[in-house]
């Protein structure tokens, strides 16, 4: 599946919630531009009032009027000094007065009677005082062959309150203006943020619960070829890596993407000049990016792949923990999984050594290199007289910062949206495995239960087929064994008739409708089963019995528990019917275990019962009781017995003799014993090990 695809489905996903999308990116634009104006802010506050005292002053002896209004002033001493911006724009209408200029040395002011050029090495020297007069500085600054001097009073703190008097409210606002949209911009991400994250959790819900309702659609064919760990790690691991996408992705290359648009916006208007050469440096941070891309899409195929791999392993590992342990194959298993991890260990390292080229250290030697060429830029304007406003130098390594780290973030978040796209690409490859449910199909009301059976042919792979020309009739309410050595189809059989397998040939039949007309869910409705080896899920017995039917009143669940004869070790149990089964009931025996499913099949009032080998891993003693419950299950509905265990079917009205995927007998216990074929071999050949096992009992007992 190209990436294309996957984005379309992606966005198709996003479509039921875009009016929150759109709403949450509205926020983070907003927040983004309320951050954006702190240097904005900053530069005017340091040109127009934090500097504002180093532009020329104009010395008066009362405070000048302008039209009838008295200008803002700053007194020192017994003399009134107006600062230029104070005064009208029209040079006409401005008073004229004696130029003065405000000199910082460090933390000192100094008030010269002139104006001097600044630029050039200064040095400051005492001239004494007279009677009645303020001590008195010469100024000198001396720049190759010329020299400038004025001379100067040194002002005291309260004289440079006085100048900055009228810049306290204007920065005051400046400041409160700046905390308000800081706040402003905490508070819209913190409600885009919940916004996106509550989005992206419903948008990965609503996949899981696709991704698994598809799963319960695949055929049973399906789970034969595939690793569980394999789809668990689709199901959990790939979908939460598409979360990331619509949660820290989205929201990056958004939020980054408005950063980047509004800096180089600001830097235009700041210096139109400059701003064109940062416009130079984008093509550069693009092409980085195509080349990440290009080459990080197989590697993080690569990735997954390996991490799905180990995933299986592990799965497998642990459900099979006692086999391992019983073979004493931890060391060869622990070699496997070594060889494995090494796998995902070489892939993650190759998206190492590509992130480490391609992205933040590619995008730290742009950025040096822009640093550079602003310091050339102002350093070059400086050094031909030309002036210089600290504000703008100060806003634009202000943007500096702010132009490269949106872009490292985005090359960061590069990596987590190609692993986002090839996990959405797994989980969309896992969910257009086709069905077998692809059409629709009848329903079916309860059967009376007569399976017939028309020259069924089936096999797994091509043609090595499995049955062979299959053909019988079970009428309703009577019970069909299927006897046969291993491998002789009985199992095939059985799924042929639950529908988790097409036939190749021929016609399987329930009271004279084809099953490959009908819903296979409608089908399994009306059908019980039982395996030799009962799977309990998590939950207490009460939960296991009724498997999710909360139509089973409880009064016909304990029914069918008595029935089956599981009610009295229920009773004996701690919490009785609420007693907690861990995985795969562990805690319980084995005919324990059989008793709750025989309750779980009698519960579910089945038209048709299967019986999977229920007897075979069960002793002598505790199989009389199953035996009791089997004939209490099968009363009334049409049942068919897998068994190896010749003595348990010997009541059967139709016995099945199965070899190589043929029948080669049929016929009742008494029917098949008077042939004297295959059947007859194999009861006497069990009767015989029964025999000698009893044998070897009593002499065991006798010594």
């Amino acid at each position: 599946m190209n990436q294309s695809d996957v984005v379309r489905r992606l966005i198709s996903y996003a479509k039921p919630f875009q009016k929150r999308i759109w709403w949450a990116l509205l926020l983070l634009i907003l927040a983004t531009a309320a951050e954006l104006s702190g240097p904005f802010i900053a530069k005017i506050a340091i040109d127009d009032h934090i500097l504002s005292v180093q532009r020329l002053w104009y010395r008066f002896d009362k405070p000048p009027q302008t039209a009838g209004e008295e200008l803002r002033f700053a007194r020192i001493d017994d003399t009134v000094l107006v600062r230029e911006d104070w005064l009208p724009p029209d040079p006409g209408t401005r008073p004229q007065g004696e130029v003065r200029q405000v000199i910082p040395d460090g933390t000192v002011y100094y008030l010269a009677f002139g104006k001097v050029d600044l630029a050039g090495e200064r040095t400051i020297t005492p001239l004494g005082s007279a009677d009645q007069e303020r001590e008195r500085f010469l100024i000198t600054v001396e720049r190759q062959e010329e020299r400038e001097q004025v001379e100067a009073i040194r002002l005291t703190a309260e004289e440079v309150r006085q100048l900055y008097a009228h810049d306290v409210a204007p920065l005051v606002m400046l400041v409160g203006g700046y905390a308000l949209l800081v706040i402003l911009s905490a508070g819209l991400n913190y409600v885009q943020l919940l916004s996106l994250q509550t989005t992206a959790q419903r948008i990965i819900q609503r996949m899981r619960i696709d991704l698994f309702q598809h799963l319960q659609k695949l055929p049973v064919s399906f789970f034969d070829r595939t690793p569980l760990g394999a789809l668990v790690s689709r199901v959990s691991n790939d979908t939460e890596a598409v979360r990331e996408l619509y949660v820290s992705v989205l929201a990056t290359f958004v939020q980054n993407g408005v950063y980047l648009l509004g800096i180089l916006v600001a830097l235009f208007l700041l210096q139109p000049s400059l701003a064109i050469l940062y416009c130079m440096l984008v093509p550069i941070l693009l092409v980085l990016i195509f080349v990440y891309r290009r080459y990080s899409s197989r590697v993080y195929a690569q990735i997954r792949s390996r991490l799905s791999d180990m995933n299986a392993m592990i799965n497998e590992m642990v459900q099979n923990m006692a086999i391992v342990q019983a073979f004493r194959r931890e060391s060869s298993v622990q070699e496997e999984f070594a060889a494995v991890n090494e796998a995902y260990f070489r892939g993650r390292m190759k998206e190492t050594h590509l992130r480490a080229f391609l992205l933040r250290p590619a995008v730290d030697l742009v950025e040096k290199l822009a640093l550079t060429l602003i310091i050339w830029y102002f350093g070059s304007r400086a050094l031909q007289g030309e002036a210089i406003s600290f504000g703008v130098l100060y806003a634009f390594i202000d943007y500096l910062g702010r132009f490269f780290e949106p872009v490292n973030m985005i090359m960061d978040r590069l990596s987590q949206l190609q692993q986002a796209v090839t996990a959405a690409g797994r989980v969309f490859e896992l969910k257009d495995t086709p069905a077998m449910e692809n059409k629709q199909r009848a329903a079916l009301p309860r059967p009376k239960g007569r399976v017939v059976f028309e020259h069924v042919w089936f096999a797994y792979q091509h043609d090595e087929y499995v049955l062979k020309d299959v053909s019988f009739v079970a009428e309703p309410g009577q019970t069909v064994a299927l006897v046969g050595h291993t491998g002789s189809g009985k199992s095939s059989l059985i799924n042929l008739l639950l529908g988790f397998y097409p036939l190749s040939k021929g016609k399987i039949t329930i009271d004279g409708i084809d099953i490959s007309q009908l819903d296979p869910r409608a089908l399994r409705k009306h059908a019980g089963l039982v395996l030799q080896d009962p799977f309990l899920f998590t939950g207490d017995i009460r939960f296991n019995i009724r498997l999710y039917d909360e139509t089973i009143s409880e009064q016909r669940l304990v029914a069918a528990a008595k029935a089956v004869r599981a009610h009295d070790f229920i009773t004996r149990l701690p919490a009785q019917y609420a007693q907690q089964v861990v995985e795969r009931g562990a805690t319980l025996s084995a005919g324990q275990r059989q008793l709750i499913s025989f309750a779980r099949a009698l519960a579910a009032d089945p038209a048709i019962l299967i019986l999977d080998e229920a007897t075979a891993a069960i002793d002598s003693e505790t199989e009389s009781t199953i035996q009791a419950a089997l004939h209490v299950l099968s009363q009334g509905r049409t049942t068919f017995i897998i068994a190896h265990r010749l003595s348990t079917i010997q009541h059967a009205d139709l016995i099945l003799v199965l070899s190589r995927g043929e029948i080669v007998e049929r016929g009742t216990h008494a029917e098949l014993m008077e042939q004297g074929g295959l059947y007859h071999k194999m009861y006497l050949l069990q009767q015989g090990k029964a025999a000698q096992t009893m044998k070897e009992t009593d002499m065991g007992s006798f010594i």
